[in-house]
C-alpha cells in the first residue's frame, strides 16, 4: 500500500519546465544551423562541502564513487550517470539521475567529520542546448569565453545567462547543460528560446 502510495504522488510531480514541453519541441531549428531545447527534469542534486585535504573530503570522495573533481571548472563522471561539478575549493554539486539516491550514503560517509551534504535537487533544474548554433545562441547574452580552447568539454563555470545566474557544463562538442535556480527557469528557457529563433531562418549571403 505505501508503495503505491508513493507512486501516486511520484506521477504527480511537475517540472519547473512541465508547462512548456511543448513550446521548447516547436522552438527546435533543424539543418546545419540547428538548434534544440529541453528539460532533464527531476535530476537528483546534492551539494558538497568539504576542505581538501580534509577527512571528510576523502569520505565523500569516496562515496560519489567518481571522486570530487581537484581544480576549477573540472567535471568528474558521466552526465549520463553520477557526475561532480567543482563550484569552489571546498563546494561541489554531485548531479544524479532521477531515482538515484545516494543521499543517505554520503550523509553516512561524513559522519561527524566538519562537512556538508544537503539536498538540493528542487533547487535548479537542468535545461539542454545542443546543436551547430548551441554555443552562438549562448555567446549572444553569457559573458564566458566559450570557445573550445577555453571551455572543454566536461567543464563547468558558474556565469550569468543575460541577467540570470547559472551554472553552465559542456557535456558534448555541441551540448551544453544549463543549471538555473527553479524560480528562473521559466525566464531563461525563454531567453534562449528567444536566442534560437535567428536560426530558422536563412543565412543573408
Amino acid at each position: 500500500m505505501a508503495e503505491q502510495v508513493l507512486t501516486d504522488i511520484s506521477a504527480l510531480r511537475t517540472s519547473p519546465l512541465g508547462h512548456l514541453s511543448e513550446t521548447l519541441k516547436q522552438g527546435a531549428v533543424a539543418g546545419e544551423r540547428g538548434v534544440s531545447l529541453r528539460e532533464i527534469a527531476f535530476t537528483t542534486q546534492i551539494g558538497l562541502r568539504a576542505e581538501p585535504g580534509s577527512a571528510a573530503h576523502a569520505a565523500l570522495s569516496a562515496a560519489t564513487g567518481v571522486h570530487l573533481p581537484s581544480a576549477a571548472g573540472q567535471v568528474v563522471g558521466t552526465e549520463d550517470g553520477t557526475a561532480v561539478l567543482w563550484l569552489g575549493p571546498d563546494e561541489f554539486l554531485l548531479v544524479a539521475p532521477d531515482g538515484s539516491e545516494p543521499f543517505s550514503s554520503l550523509v553516512a560517509a561524513l559522519g561527524d567529520e566538519a562537512g556538508q551534504v544537503v539536498d538540493l535537487s528542487a533547487n535548479r533544474t537542468v535545461i539542454e542546448l545542443s546543436g551547430p548554433s548551441a554555443r552562438a545562441v549562448l555567446e549572444k547574452s553569457c559573458p564566458a569565453d566559450l570557445h573550445p580552447r577555453s571551455f572543454e568539454i566536461g567543464s563547468a563555470i558558474t556565469t550569468v545567462l543575460g541577467p540570470v545566474p547559472v551554472l553552465l557544463w559542456k557535456t558534448g562538442e555541441q551540448t551544453f547543460r544549463v543549471l538555473p535556480r527553479a524560480s528562473f527557469a521559466d525566464y531563461t528557457a525563454r531567453w534562449l528560446l528567444d536566442g534560437m529563433a535567428e536560426f530558422a531562418s536563412e543565412p543573408i549571403d
